[in-house]
């Protein structure tokens, strides 16, 4: 075969079928077998990629956030649910979109907004000004570098740029303000009166009818499907360690880990800000240059502080004379840290550039760096080290729990017998839950799963919280059930009673607001069933006094005529009626409302609309950008 193809190969056409192959090759597809190229993007926004690092740092920060908020009440499974797996993406390719909007826009966010807003963070502070030293604990806490946390922080600052912007362009004027008043604090003058709950006329109920009503009931009268579990637990507080860290085990740890009790550092310094705008022009910056030189030749010990006050730029620390506190390596940007560690105390330092322009920098004080001796943290080493043995072993036991949970999916009793665990055993409960470790939402979801309970394997390992964690497997289970009719004869009679007297009430109800809107006065139509007529005169929204089923349809009757009230039936949450009478509505009083409250509402309005005006933006910015979405590698 290949021989006669090889024949017939030769010549002219021959030459012509090759030069087609080579033609179609290289124009379909031969760049795959020079160039490769695998994608591993969840998310493309035009030409930035969203990477699948990226985007588990996302889901890890926001998993953290949510069990410090909803404690042993989160769920770990319903947070790795696939839609809301879509809905951090989706929130990541807004963030992106904003952020390529505004660096087209030429917004950005300079050292000195950086620096301003770390300055200020409320955690950082000590007697109102920022303290370094908490500074440099909270990025140890966090495991970050001064510089990691910093690209962080002007990450957010970029992305809540033009959302920001929105808001503060967003106008509201008093007329918008007074709308939403005259709609919120509206007055209206209520009537109305409590229907009596009528009297049962028919209290006969038949073995027919209580059998009917339980049929067509059922699922009124069910035992919920419930199990009980078996499980092996393990928790770090159970847990005993053989030895206590000896004192060259502590000692040698000290020496590791000395940075960690050395203070670094610091400098205290004030400065002068000489701003340069941005795209500053040749001329504007020699001015700026000019002045900041000025300054600096003026500038002496004494007059610092009001030479800062009268000429700085820094709205932020003009008014305290320049003053930026106690500053360590890392906090400024580099030509900044350069400058001032370079300078001896009392020195006055020549222009510096910056993002935002020149400084003159004053360094007023140095403060060496000590580190503390170990006798002052041989008890912190005491309880990192016991903290970290526990924790090593709390982790390989649940480790080994669950390696062994998975290799004999069909009985607890190996794991148990290679760990040293008791087996224990849970009261039954259902799928709310019940007593014991069934009080946590995620061993009800997991005794429910499809492999635990149809294929009777063990579960995973459930994380309880604080080191504390179980394997389960299901020992009983009772499917849902109706309740036998002997047992809720009484319960099915009561309903049915219940429901003549309720349907009884509706009539009597209707028939009273017939005789209303037929012109029957109030008053006369109270008095037949024998209940006194209460009023609300300018009751607004929030009355207290009146229920709020029946606030509610007060404010959803239409205005009434001069004279001709507005008439409605309310039912009650007790299954009574009330009979309204809407007589008059105004507006709200405006003369009653403080100045402070309108400046709160309209900063509140200017949000809601800058969010919406965003939104809007956002799906402007979808419309005209090329976004690709690949679920399969979230």
């Amino acid at each position: 075969m290949l021989q006669a193809l090889r024949t017939k190969m030769h010549g002219w056409p021959s030459i012509i079928i090759l030069g087609i192959c080579v033609f179609a090759i290289s124009f379909f597809g031969i760049e795959s077998y020079i160039v490769s190229r695998n994608d591993t993007f969840v998310a493309k926004v035009g030409k930035h990629e969203i990477s699948q690092q990226d985007f588990q740092q996302r889901m890890n920060s926001l998993r953290q956030q949510m069990v410090q908020q909803q404690g042993e009440q989160f769920d770990g499974a319903a947070f790795e649910r696939p839609e809301n797996k879509l809905r951090v993406l989706n929130a990541m390719v807004d963030q992106q979109l904003l952020v390529d909007a505004a660096e087209k826009m030429g917004m950005r966010i300079s050292d000195q907004q950086l620096r301003d807003t770390i300055v200020n963070l409320p955690g950082l502070q000590q007697n109102g000004k920022f303290d370094a030293g908490l500074y440099r604990a909270f990025l140890a806490g966090m495991g970050k570098t001064p510089g990691q946390f910093e690209a962080e922080v002007r990450n957010e600052l970029n992305v809540s740029q033009l959302p920001d912007a929105f808001n503060a362009s967003t106008l509201i004027t008093d007329a918008d303000i007074d709308r939403y008043l005259n709609l919120s604090m509206q007055r209206r003058d209520l009537r109305y009166f409590a229907l009596p709950r009528p009297a049962l006329t028919d209290s006969k109920v038949d073995d027919a009818q209580i059998d009917a009503y339980y049929k067509s009931h059922q699922a009124d009268f069910m035992n919920p499907e419930q199990v009980s579990v078996k499980y092996v637990e393990v928790s770090a507080d159970d847990l005993k360690l053989d030895v206590q860290p000896s004192e060259d085990d502590l000692k040698k740890r000290y020496e590791e880990g000395k940075q960690r009790f050395v203070m670094p550092e610091q400098r205290l310094v004030s400065h002068i800000l000489v701003n340069v705008p941005k795209n500053a022009t040749p001329d504007q910056q020699k001015a700026a240059l000019a002045k900041a030189e000025q300054l600096a030749g003026q500038a002496k010990e004494d007059n610092f502080a009001k030479l800062a006050e009268q000429s700085s730029d820094d709205l932020g620390s003009k008014r305290t004379g320049g003053d930026l506190g106690w500053l360590e390596k890392g906090v400024a940007n580099p030509a900044f840290d350069e400058a001032l560690f370079a300078l001896q105390k009392g020195q006055i330092s020549k222009p510096v550039l910056s993002d935002e322009g020149y400084h003159v920098l004053f360094l007023r004080d140095v403060r060496s760096g000590q580190a503390k001796p170990f006798a002052e943290v041989r008890d912190q080493l005491v309880k990192e080290a016991m903290t970290g043995d526990r924790d090593r072993k709390y982790n390989e036991i649940a480790g080994k729990l669950t390696d062994s949970a998975y290799q004999n999916p069909g009985s607890l009793e190996p794991a148990a017998q290679a760990l040293g665990l008791p087996i224990k055993t849970s009261e039954m409960f259902s799928r709310q839950g019940g007593a014991g470790i069934a009080a946590n939402p995620k061993v009800a979801q997991a005794a429910f799963a499809d492999d635990v309970l149809a294929q009777g394997n063990n579960s995973g390992l459930i994380d309880l919280g604080n080191d504390h964690a179980v394997v389960i497997h299901v020992d009983k289970h009772v499917s849902a059930a109706a309740k036998p009719l002997a047992e809720v004869r009484d319960t099915v009679r009561q309903k049915i009673l219940d429901e003549r007297v309720a349907a009884a009430a509706k009539a009597k109800a209707d028939e009273l607001l017939a005789r209303l809107q037929k012109g029957e006065d109030m008053a006369a139509v109270a008095a037949s069933v024998g209940a006194p007529v209460k009023t609300a005169s300018e009751a607004t929204r929030g009355l207290a006094d009146v229920s709020p089923d029946l606030l509610d349809a007060a404010f959803k009757l239409p205005h009434p005529a001069q004279g001709k009230p507005q008439y409605a039936s309310v039912p009650q949450q007790d299954g009574s009626f009330d009979l309204l009478a809407l007589d008059k509505v105004q507006d709200a009083d405006l003369s009653k409302l403080p100045a402070q409250q309108r400046d709160m509402l309209r900063q509140q309005m200017a949000r809601v609309y800058g969010d919406s005006a965003m939104r809007e933006f956002i799906d402007a910015l979808k419309a005209k950008t090329e976004i690709k979405i690949a679920a399969d590698r979230m």
